[in-house]
């Protein structure tokens, strides 16, 4: 009986520290979020040829980073942070149209984005009939022009 006492008295004081150190490393990541630190901002973009995300044959592919200063591989990282920026990260929103004419050749061509957007999960992406439709639809978007 006295063995059981002792571990239910040790386990107490051992949840009661663990709890409490907890509560601490809180109010540390509270605090620390006051002193600037920026939501990371950083995507690999593609573009391959098939029909869907999970099955298109990557092509190329470009990382990007936003936060804290534009950068990664991508050719037009300024251009390309200062869009997302202007549209909050909605890729959807980078898509338009245009009066330029493309065939209609099928021959798709998918464009994807994976990572973080300020902090927030990003995983998108947009399947087009050819090159020449999804060009026009980004209408000049320096984000996919890689």
């Amino acid at each position: 009986m006295r063995y059981i006492v002792h571990t239910l008295g040790a386990t107490a004081s051992a949840a009661a520290l663990v709890l409490s150190g907890l509560a601490a490393g809180t109010a540390h990541a509270d605090a620390a979020g006051d002193t600037g630190l920026y939501a990371p901002s950083a995507l690999v973009l593609t573009v391959g040829r098939g029909e869907a995300a999970a099955t298109a044959t990557v092509e190329r592919a470009v990382t990007l980073n936003c936060a804290p200063a534009p950068g990664g591989t991508h050719p037009s990282s300024q251009a390309a942070c200062r869009e997302l920026g202007t549209v909050n990260g909605e890729f959807a929103l980078l898509s338009g149209t245009s009066d330029r004419p493309c065939t209609r050749q099928w021959d798709p061509v998918t464009i994807t984005a994976a990572g973080v957007w300020e902090g927030k999960r990003v995983d998108w992406s947009a399947t087009y009939g050819n090159s020449c439709e999804m060009r026009e639809s980004m209408n000049g978007s320096a984000v996919f022009a890689f």
